[in-house]
C-alpha cells in the first residue's frame, strides 16, 4: 500500500519533534533519509565533516526505527545509490507513489532549490528548531541598508524573556564584551578542563571505514574523531560545558593558545546545527548557570549572545539575501586561495597553529576563524567564494546558511558593509596579544618591512592601500585611514613592492 507521506529528513535535521512530525503516523507514513556523495563533494569536505554527518544520520535512524517509523534509508555504499539528494528522492517518490511529500525547510539554498526540481510538489515546513523565523527576519531586515546584529539580539533577548529583569537586561547592561576579551598571561592558561570525547561504537567505526576508504583524497584526519553523534551524546556535551567551561568561557573566549585547540569554547555548534540539540535547551542551561551562581553573568551573557543572537541573525542573513550573497564581492578581491589552507604546511605560526588542528579535529574557535585564517585570507585579497567554499569543506559544524553570512559577511567584508560595520583587518601585533603563537614564529608582528616582516603587518598596510578609496566611506575605518595618510610616498611604495613580494612567492 502506498504511504499517505513520504516524509524527508535532511542530515542536518535530525529532531524527532520537528514540525515533519505533526499529525504524522507510523502506520500510514515512510521517513526517507539518504546519504548522497554529492554533499561531501560539492566542495572537498573534511573526512570528519562527513564522518559525523553520516554517523548521526545512521544513529537517528535507528532510533526512529526503534520507535516503530518505518526508514527508508539509501546508503552511501548502497548498490545503485544515485550520488545526489535530489535524484534519490525522485526515485523515492517514484518507488512509494506517496499522496504527499514534505520536508522541513532545508539549510542550503543549493539544496532546496534541487529538491524542488526533483519534486515539484515539495512541501516546505518552517524550522521551528530556530528561534526567530525567516520570515520574522525578513520584517527586522526591512528597510534597513545595515542589519547590525546588536539590535536584532536585544529585540531576541526582550521577546524571549533570556536574561531579563523585567522590562531591562540582567545586570543593567545588554552587551559584556569589554569584560570577554581577556588574553592569557606568559604562564598560560594553566590546566584546562579535558575535552568530552565519545568512543566510536560500531555504527561510527564501520562510518569511518567507510569515509577512510572512499573519501582518501578529502582533507582532514579522522584518527581524533570523537564527536556527539546522537542525542544522548549531545546532552552529555552541554553538561559537561556548563559544568566545567562555561565560567571561564566569557573571560577567555578570544584567546588563542599553542597546542590548546578548544580553551573553554563548548564545541556545542555541531550538535546545534546536526539539531542534536535544541537552541532553547542550551539557553536555559546557561541561565540556570547563572541563577544559581555556577558562572558569572558576563560569561553566560557572552554565550547566548553566540546562541540567541548571533546563530539566529547570521540565518536571517542567509535567507533575506540569496541567491545573491553568494556572490557578493564588495572590496572586488580576486587572488587565489593559498594553497598551504589545505596543507598547513607555512612557515607563519599562527596559520601554521589554526590550519593544523583544523585538519586534525576539523575544528577551530570563532577567533580563530575570524582573526587568523579569515584575516589572512581578506589582508591577501582572496576572492570570497573560494575563501567560503573553504570555510564550508574544513569544518564539521560547517552548514551553509550559517557558514556563508560569517564568512563573506563578518570575515571577508564583502557584503561592503551589511553585517560588520568596518572590515576585520589587523596587524598581527592583535595575533600576538591574543596568543602566543608569535613567540614560536621567524616573524615580527611589530615588522612590515625586512627579512623578519610579518606577513600579516604587511598585508594589513596593503590592504588599506588597495581600499583605500573605498574604506573612506566606512565611518569607523577613519583612525586606520589617518594612519595611512601619515605615511610618506616612498614609504607607501616599499609596502606596496612587499607585498607585491609576498604575494608572489606563495
Amino acid at each position: 500500500m502506498s504511504p499517505r507521506r513520504l516524509l524527508a529528513i535532511l542530515g542536518d535535521q535530525l529532531n524527532p519533534s520537528s514540525a515533519l512530525f505533526d499529525g504524522a503516523d507510523p502506520a500510514r507514513d515512510v521517513v526517507w533519509m539518504a546519504e548522497a556523495a554529492e554533499e561531501a563533494s560539492h566542495v572537498p569536505s573534511h573526512k570528519a565533516r562527513i564522518a559525523l554527518f553520516l554517523s548521526a544520520m545512521r544513529h537517528f535512524r535507528d532510533e526512529l526505527r526503534a520507535r516503530g517509523w518505518r526508514v527508508d534509508y539509501v546508503a552511501l555504499d548502497a548498490p545503485g545509490n544515485r550520488g545526489s539528494l535530489a535524484a534519490e528522492l525522485a526515485a523515492a517518490v517514484a518507488r512509494h507513489h506517496p499522496e504527499s511529500v514534505a520536508v522541513v525547510e532545508p539549510g542550503e539554498f543549493r539544496v532546496r532549490e534541487a529538491l524542488l526540481r526533483a519534486c515539484p510538489d515539495l512541501r516546505i515546513l518552517p524550522d521551528r528548531h530556530f528561534l526567530c523565523s525567516t520570515a520574522e527576519f525578513a520584517a527586522f531586515a526591512r528597510g534597513r541598508k545595515q542589519l547590525r546584529m546588536e539590535y536584532f539580539y536585544r529585540e531576541m533577548r526582550r521577546r524571549h524573556g533570556v536574561l531579563m529583569d523585567g522590562g531591562e537586561p540582567a545586570g543593567g547592561a545588554w552587551n559584556y564584551d569589554a569584560e570577554n576579551r581577556a588574553a592569557f598571561d606568559a604562564a598560560g592558561p594553566g590546566a584546562i578542563p579535558a575535552a568530552p570525547g565519545f568512543a566510536a561504537d560500531s555504527t561510527t567505526r564501520e562510518v569511518l571505514r567507510l569515509v577512510e576508504s572512499r573519501f582518501a583524497s578529502h582533507p582532514g584526519s579522522l584518527a581524533r574523531f570523537d564527536w556527539p553523534v546522537s542525542r544522548e551524546q549531545a546532552l552529555a556535551a552541554l553538561d559537561d560545558f556548563i559544568g566545567h567551561r562555561l565560567p571561564a568561557f566569557g573571560r577567555y573566549q578570544d584567546a588563542m593558545w599553542t597546542g590548546e585547540p578548544f580553551l573553554y569554547h563548548s564545541r556545542l555548534s555541531s550538535s546545534l546545527n546536526l539539531k542534536l540539540l535544541d537552541p532553547r535547551e542550551v539557553i536555559r542551561a546557561a541561565e540556570r548557570a547563572w541563577s544559581a551562581g555556577a558562572a558569572p553573568l558576563a560569561a553566560v551573557e557572552g554565550f547566548v549572545r553566540q546562541i540567541l543572537g548571533w546563530r539566529e541573525y547570521v540565518r536571517g542573513i542567509y535567507w533575506t539575501r540569496m541567491p545573491g550573497y553568494l556572490h557578493e564581492n564588495a572590496l572586488d578581491a580576486s587572488a587565489p586561495l593559498p594553497g598551504f589552507y589545505w596543507t598547513g604546511e607555512t612557515e607563519m605560526n599562527c596559520l601554521r597553529e589554526a590550519i593544523g588542528q583544523t585538519l586534525e579535529y576539523g575544528y577551530a574557535h570563532h577567533i580563530q576563524r575570524l582573526m587568523i585564517t579569515g584575516l589572512y585570507a581578506l589582508l591577501l585579497g582572496v576572492e570570497p567564494a573560494r575563501v567560503h567554499e573553504w570555510y564550508l569543506a574544513v569544518y564539521v559544524d560547517a552548514v551553509e546558511w550559517v557558514e556563508l553570512p560569517n564568512t563573506l559577511g563578518m570575515s571577508q567584508f564583502a557584503d561592503g558593509g551589511l553585517m560588520a560595520s568596518k572590515p576585520y583587518a589587523a596587524t598581527g601585533k592583535y595575533i600576538h596579544r591574543m596568543s602566543n603563537y608569535c613567540g614560536g614564529c621567524r616573524y615580527q608582528p611589530g615588522e612590515a618591512l625586512g627579512p623578519r616582516a610579518c606577513p600579516f603587518t604587511t598585508l594589513y598596510w596593503d590592504f588599506l592601500l588597495r581600499n583605500e578609496t573605498r574604506l573612506r566611506q566606512v565611518p569607523r575605518m577613519a583612525f586606520q585611514l589617518r594612519n595611512l595618510m601619515r605615511l610618506s610616498p616612498a614609504r607607501r611604495a616599499e609596502l606596496r613592492e612587499a607585498a607585491r613580494r609576498l604575494k608572489h612567492a606563495l
